[in-house]
């Protein structure tokens, strides 16, 4: 997700504060709320999976902040149709971990202490699952912004997960540890010197569409958000599921409008194709999928209907 065009980029001191507590930026009354720390156990095969919540962003629904070239009154025509609010967009942030064997895997981290009180409950989230970060083995970057990126850190700058090796593609590490300063702000990376520093000794790039950990991760190309972004295919099979990364947002337009353009992504053209790709894939197959934006926990399936496709959550 891209952080410049929805709170944090160009501002500093107090007006970020503002921004980032949302009352500015939303144009609301009142603020977001803040995070909440939350898990939810489910199953992938015989690994334990665990949704772990991290924080929520929202966004106004301005025809600029994220959907691009329709007006906002048909965009809230379609997101009230999926039961949303029409006037804004929510999107959540939760990371998943999974136990497979003698590892403990983490997909994307969350956004640390970048987002203020909205965001950075991971570590808490954790403690209620009873997961030890010290004891996570594999860290899986979907993408190198903020909110998946910004938890690899503490606060002062040490690594939070420090036994864990960091898989992330060739082409996202090249492009972060490359980043000029006001690059990482408008992708809400804060500290970015010290992030790299302190990440690089453990970062192991990968060719998209590489075998990870054999029948356990595989790396899935899908392009379109950044130049290097993945999803992962964690198992095998009919137990396996499909960890999405950003190749969507909105559990209602990415799923329902996928051919419509957002501003978060570096190729729109190319981000829609890979959501309509997703789409058809997904409901073909009866796949299993976590998105890590969609609504708490994120995990459920695409399904087509007679006037295109929906987003079924999986019960619990």
């Amino acid at each position: 997700m891209r952080i410049a065009q929805f709170r944090a980029a160009r501002v500093s001191g107090s007006a970020l504060l503002s921004l980032v507590l949302g009352a500015t930026a939303l144009g609301a009354e009142a603020a977001p709320p803040a995070a909440v720390a939350r898990a939810q156990t489910f199953k992938i095969g015989s690994y334990t999976a665990v949704s772990l919540e991290d924080g929520g962003i929202e966004e106004p629904n301005d025809g600029k902040s994220f959907v691009i070239g329709h007006p906002p009154a048909e965009v809230a025509e379609v997101l009230k149709s999926g039961g949303a609010p029409g006037d804004h967009f929510e999107f959540d942030i939760h990371p998943l971990l999974v136990h497979a064997g003698n590892r403990v895997l983490l997909f994307d981290t969350g956004a640390g202490s970048s987002f203020g009180p909205i965001a950075g409950k991971l570590t808490e989230s954790m403690a209620l699952a009873a997961e030890d970060p010290s004891k996570v083995t594999d860290i899986f970057i979907s993408h190198a912004h903020g909110d998946h990126i910004g938890g690899l850190v503490k606060a002062a700058g040490a690594l939070a997960f420090p036994n864990a090796s960091i898989h992330m593609s060739a082409p996202e590490w090249e492009w972060l540890s490359g980043m000029k300063a006001e690059e990482a702000k408008d992708v809400g990376i804060s500290q970015l010197t010290s992030l790299v520093t302190a990440i690089r000794p453990k970062v192991v790039p990968f060719q998209p569409g590489a075998t990870l950990l054999p029948g356990i991760v595989k790396a899935v190309e899908i392009k379109g958000h950044t130049v290097g972004h993945c999803g992962y295919q964690i198992g095998s099979g009919k137990d396996s599921v499909l960890y999405i990364g950003d190749a969507m947002h909105s559990y209602v337009i990415s799923v329902r409008e996928p051919s419509w353009k957002i501003t978060y992504d570096t190729d729109p053209e190319t981000g829609a194709a890979s959501r309509l790709a997703l789409d058809k894939r997904a409901a073909a197959s009866g796949e299993r999928l976590f998105a890590v934006h969609f609504p708490f926990p994120g995990l459920g399936k695409i399904v087509e209907e007679k006037d295109g496709y929906a987003w079924v959550p999986e019960g619990y």
